[in-house]
């Protein structure tokens, strides 16, 4: 167990050189679950200096040498499963399952489908006399989340390790154990020291001492859109590059030749997943007219269904939101659905019935919701989803595309056919068909990121890969025939 006061720099845990105490609450309790130390510029100085003398080494990895440690930190991570997951459920209340299952399951996949890419991916190449060269773009900067606290650190880190970068790494203050343990993982896999090195600490300080370095050849960030863009501007200073996967408000269109029935009802779940906090959520419903009284029921009857409480509890489906602040800005903004007109067919605000403390929502369901709405045009990020009639399909393209985001986007249809030729025409950067992926929770092979201002860049897989490597010509290779 790591000291949570310290930081992991240069492959050992140091004293930070301005420590500040800052305490993590758990959401379910409202309770302290500990301390840790926010640090500064000066500490992430150290983390790039060690990032920095460690790239002049790992850079030069081969890729048998990169899958063996790829096995080694797979190898490393499954015994500590049950204690990741035991902290996500602290600091940010994920029900344990779900951390169990998902929140560590889906990571472990991405170092899993690494090692295969790295096994076919061809870093060089000829382009007639010219060799076309892939090389790790350098020391990069990851600025992480609290609602995917393991999987955001991994998709990135997972790229940049496979394609020879060194990394310092920003977790958020409201989910630091669980990363902490983490570099414990890396650090009795093997990963040699400065290759991975994490900093606690705030997005004004240490995010933006991270962005700003001059020694930071590019920034890796996931969150708010408001914050990717203070993140772009703090690195424009030095021109380095800037990947960004940031809000989302995906529509959901139900087309009405679907099964209504499983539509409904799996996207009203598929929105409460994680208690509403993941970007990627279908969390416009949008159905026709002629359907609406129908879908309104069977989501009401979803949403009912939906058991809120305890996060150490199996039979719970939700946990608490992480923090008081997300708390009162999503009973805010179920409060304003209420005011501009929208109806409430479940949830509503205030706790769920039995809870007098935590940060817990009532699974929400508006209906009778128009697209000029707050609620349909803000990310909510809590378990929250408003119900939109459209007249026709082309009506439904254009309330999907009538935002300021484009993360994902989900069509139900009768036939593969139809839902292709509406995901075609949906500006986004992933597109579900039919409730896909079917029986898993993500296609860890494909690419993650949006359009507009859902961000740039892509994670995940071979796109992930290339993100984090330099494109080199060579040109006069060979001579010319």
């Amino acid at each position: 167990m790591p000291d949570f006061c310290k930081f992991y720099i240069d492959g050992q845990w140091v004293d930070p050189i301005e420590a500040t105490a800052f305490e993590v609450v758990n959401p379910a309790t409202e309770e302290a679950a500990g301390t840790i130390s926010l640090g500064s510029e000066a500490d992430v100085d150290r983390a790039v200096i060690a990032a920095r003398r460690a790239f002049n080494t790992y850079s030069q990895s081969t890729v048998a040498q990169k899958i063996d440690l790829f096995r080694s930190i797979i190898d490393a991570f499954v015994p500590r499963i049950p204690e990741l997951s035991e902290a996500m459920m602290t600091e940010m209340g994920t029900p344990l399952w779900f951390a169990r299952d998902v929140q560590c399951g889906t990571p472990l996949q991405h170092f899993e489908h690494l090692i295969t890419v790295l096994e076919t991916h061809q870093t060089e190449y000829m382009m007639g006399t010219t060799r076309i060269i892939r090389e790790p773009i350098g020391v990069c900067g990851l600025i992480t989340p609290w609602n995917w606290p393991l999987n955001q650190i991994v998709t990135k880190f997972a790229s940049a390790l496979a394609a020879g970068c060194t990394v310092v790494v920003k977790p958020s203050e409201y989910s630091p154990f669980s990363a902490m343990l983490l570099a414990e993982v890396f650090h009795d896999a093997g990963v040699p020291a400065g290759v991975f090195n994490l900093v606690n600490g705030l997005g004004p300080t240490v995010g933006s001492a991270i962005s700003c370095h001059p020694d930071v050849d590019m920034v890796s960030f996931t969150g708010s859109t408001s914050a990717g863009i203070q993140v772009a501007r703090d690195a424009a200073g030095t021109v380095k590059r800037v990947h960004q996967e940031l809000g989302g408000k995906s529509p959901n269109i139900i087309m009405p030749g679907a099964d209504l029935e499983k539509a409904v009802a799996a996207g009203t779940l598929r929105a409460f997943a994680n208690s509403g906090q993941s970007c990627q959520a279908p969390t416009r419903m949008l159905v026709h007219r002629d359907q609406l009284p129908q879908a309104v029921e069977i989501a009401r009857k979803a949403a009912e269904a939906v058991t809120v409480g305890d996060p150490r509890d199996s039979a719970n489906r939700l946990g608490p939101l992480v923090n008081k602040s997300q708390f009162e800005r999503v009973q805010s903004l179920i409060e304003t659905g209420i005011a501009e007109g929208a109806t409430l067919v479940a949830g509503g605000p205030g706790r769920p019935a039995g809870l007098n403390r935590g940060h817990f929502v009532k699974p929400t369901v508006f209906s009778d919701v128009t697209y000029d709405m707050t609620i349909a045009r803000e990310e909510i990020f809590g378990p929250v989803i408003p119900i939109i009639a459209y007249d026709d399909i082309e009506h439904a393209v254009e309330i999907a595309n009538d935002t300021i985001y484009g993360l994902a986007g989900y069509v139900w249809a009768g036939s593969l056919d139809e839902a292709r030729a509406v995901g075609r025409r949906i500006r986004a950067g992933r597109i579900y068909l039919n409730g896909a992926p079917h029986g898993a929770f993500q296609d860890v092979t494909a690419p993650f990121g949006g359009y507009k201002q859902s961000g740039n860049g892509r994670e995940v897989g071979v796109f992930g890969l290339e993100d984090f490597m330099e494109i080199k010509a060579m040109i006069g290779y060979e001579m010319p025939a």
